[in-house]
């Protein structure tokens, strides 16, 4: 079994390997040179120099993984792979792209004869040791030919499904994000009330550790919480920015189109819009408005 991955980043350098190392063989390329002569000289991956060249490198019934930022980079991507392949052929996007991208994708693609597969992919870095959770949309014939790359980014019999039609891959992805925004930001809310009881003088990485035995709030989250706690719970180090990949927007931006409430998801999304904001102006004009209606002091940089 043989296929070429592109895109050899945190993700899908990780993801080549694991395939590797479960005996598949991968073609692997990447703008990054250094990505790919590590993996060539580590792994025994097989590398091409262009993308084009690791299509070339395919025999038989050719599949191309793409692990590429969302957007303009995967759709142009996947359109100057159109002419290097042939009907029955396919693409897999395992990135974050938005479903609905994904939808016309395919469209376009099976005009081609190509088959196209939109893989929600889970897991972050520790993917390459714990395995991935994969989430694919996309006809079932297609899907069925990934069965045994499933199988050995995952852990064999569990761990990736075929969820439905093109599109359905990344919109569970999309959810499953979303999700994951409000379980971390219900962790961080109670950890930082924790915290705020100084006269209890709690050790939260005790807390956190014995959540992670027989509690109802038990998670991967939370174990990776708590192994982070035990080393530092001050947090002096770290800025108070949390990026969003867009996923998120993405969640909520549904929830508003199906009429769906939401507000947990919609909330932990504006948490971090509001963590994005270095000069926090609308909280200068709450304690501007505070000043004027109550005489309440203001504070001075």
């Amino acid at each position: 079994m043989k296929l070429a991955m592109i895109g050899l980043g945190k993700m899908g350098g990780n993801m080549a390997a694991r395939l590797l190392r479960h005996k598949i063989e991968v073609v692997g390329f990447d703008f990054n040179k250094e990505f790919i002569s590590n993996l060539v000289e580590k792994e025994g991956m097989i590398a091409a120099d262009s993308f084009a060249d690791a299509v070339n490198k395919l025999d038989g019934q050719k599949i191309v993984w793409l692990m590429l930022p969302s957007g303009e980079i995967t759709e142009n991507q996947i359109k100057d792979l159109i002419p290097l392949l042939s009907k029955g052929d396919i693409i897999v996007d395992g990135g974050n792209s938005n479903y609905k991208h994904s939808q016309r994708r395919g469209a376009m693609l099976a005009e081609y004869g190509i088959g196209f597969i939109d893989c929600g992919t889970s897991g972050g870095v520790w993917g390459l040791d714990n395995g991935y959770c994969l989430m694919y949309g996309g006809d079932k014939q297609f899907a069925d030919v990934l069965t045994p790359y499933a199988q050995a980014l995952t852990h064999a019999d569990r761990g990736w499904a075929h969820v439905g039609p093109v599109g359905s891959g990344h919109f569970t992805k999309m959810l499953h994000n979303g999700i994951e925004y409000g379980m971390m930001q219900a962790f961080a809310e109670g950890l930082d009330l924790l915290k705020g009881k100084e006269e209890f003088n709690l050790d939260l990485a005790q807390i956190t550790e014995l959540w992670r035995h027989g509690s109802v709030v038990r998670s991967w989250l939370l174990d990776l919480t708590a192994e982070a706690l035990k080393n530092d719970q001050t947090l002096e180090g770290i800025a108070p920015y949390v990026a969003d990949s867009g996923e998120g927007r993405w969640t909520v931006v549904e929830a508003v189109e199906q009429g769906v409430a939401a507000p947990v998801l919609t909330v932990a999304l504006q948490a971090r819009f509001r963590s994005q904001d270095a000069n926090g102006y609308s909280y200068k004009l709450l304690s501007l408005m505070r000043n004027a209606f109550g005489g309440h002091a203001v504070k001075k940089n």
